[in-house]
């Protein structure tokens, strides 16, 4: 696994929104992997990074049993939330956090997440005071993600900060038959390197935001694309991105997805 990464945004707070309920993967959080509930693996290897603490939060009993048998905090959150953000709203209600503080959402499904990581995207938020909230990306380097809807896709500024996050191919090359430009020489050129951006399901906010956030109207484009981080940029507020050198290790989703986890803890 992951070496324990260098501390970054002091005091963070790593939360893990876990709920029972998976159509792919039935009992996802409590799925075995190597000996460990993968919610417990998950929180380990946040624990890893320079998190003040890592809790989860979930909806269900025996997951904060699970956990507290393994040491890991856990919070039992109300059953109705519509979201993992909304689910994580309550539970800096009741961990009591400071407008000010900064809240990192993990993914309960994500045992191989790397600790630097979770650091980089922490420290997006003091790095950019204007911003909201933080996230990652790395490079797209294959037409195959670039073109694929259930790989979402985000477009920054120059600042870092994301345009919009979409499940079509953007920014589309337009003069090189919709082929992505690694594969068009004068296009490459051009672009000094530029490759499209594959987004990275991490986010860090501020637990002021955090907490608002559940009573913003949806938007129009987050109804469209199904991309909830949509409904931040359409109230206007700002997403710092940071730009991974790597992808992230694999997650989990389905029984496929668990079985080549459970081969690489093995």
């Amino acid at each position: 696994m992951s070496a324990p990464a260098a501390a970054a945004a002091p005091g963070f707070t790593v939360l893990i929104p876990a709920r029972m309920a998976s159509s792919r993967l039935p009992d996802k959080p409590l799925a075995d992997i190597a000996g460990l509930p993968m919610v417990v693996r998950v929180a380990r290897q946040a624990g890893l990074s320079g998190a003040a603490r890592t809790v989860v939060a979930t909806d269900d009993a025996r997951i904060q049993a699970a956990c507290q048998d393994h040491g890991v905090p856990a919070l039992l959150t109300r059953p109705d939330h519509a979201s993992g953000s909304d689910r994580l709203a309550e539970a800096c209600e009741q961990l009591g956090l400071d407008g000010d503080a900064v809240v990192v959402n993990v993914q309960g499904d994500e045992p191989l997440i790397d600790p630097a990581l979770i650091n980089a995207v922490a420290a997006l938020l003091q790095a950019h005071p204007g911003a909201s909230m933080g996230t990652a990306a790395h490079a797209i380097g294959n037409l195959d993600d670039y073109t694929n809807p259930n790989v979402v896709k985000v477009v920054c500024d120059a600042q870092g900060m994301a345009h919009y996050f979409s499940r079509a191919p953007i920014p589309y090359a337009r003069d090189h038959a919709g082929q992505a430009w690694w594969d068009a020489p004068a296009a490459a050129t051009a672009l000094a390197g530029f490759a499209p951006l594959r987004h990275i399901g991490i986010y860090s906010y501020r637990a002021g935001f955090l907490r608002q956030f559940p009573r913003l109207t949806p938007a129009p484009t987050e109804a469209i694309e199904a991309l909830e981080q949509l409904r931040a940029l359409w109230h206007g507020h700002r997403i710092a991105v940071h730009v991974s050198a790597q992808a992230p290790g694999p997650g989990v989703d389905t029984p496929a997805d668990l079985a080549r986890v459970r081969a690489l803890f093995a």
